[in-house]
């Protein structure tokens, strides 16, 4: 349990919620639960023995995953906050045409 609390404090885990009824409320349907990341993703990643151990035989390599891991958090974080942020322009009239259950296509002909 404790690397997955890790996950989610470093941002590399992200909890959202996606509801489409939120929609019909005027409300952007996508929620994000995660609050903003409060460990590095080092932290994280090295309470895994794979993540470690790469530390050892690559270490130059490893020090360069672990950067690109943390600025993929970062963008994704910036990219989940501006998706929540979002306003949706859908006007009154269409908002009941809205699909709130996927909908698969027939596939009979």
């Amino acid at each position: 349990m404790q690397n997955q609390k890790a996950a989610v404090d470093s941002g590399r885990w992200l909890l959202y919620r996606f509801n489409p009824e939120r929609i019909k409320q005027g409300k952007n349907p996508l929620q994000l639960d995660s609050r903003t990341p409060k460990i590095p993703v080092e932290e994280y990643m090295y309470l895994e023995n794979r993540f470690k151990m790469l530390t050892k035989s690559h270490p130059q390599q490893a020090k360069q995953l672990l950067q690109q891991a943390q600025q993929d958090v970062n963008a994704r974080w910036k990219l989940y906050q501006y998706l929540v942020a979002r306003q949706l322009d859908i006007p009154n009239s269409r908002k009941s045409d809205i699909p709130t259950k996927d909908v698969v296509p027939s596939t009979s002909h």
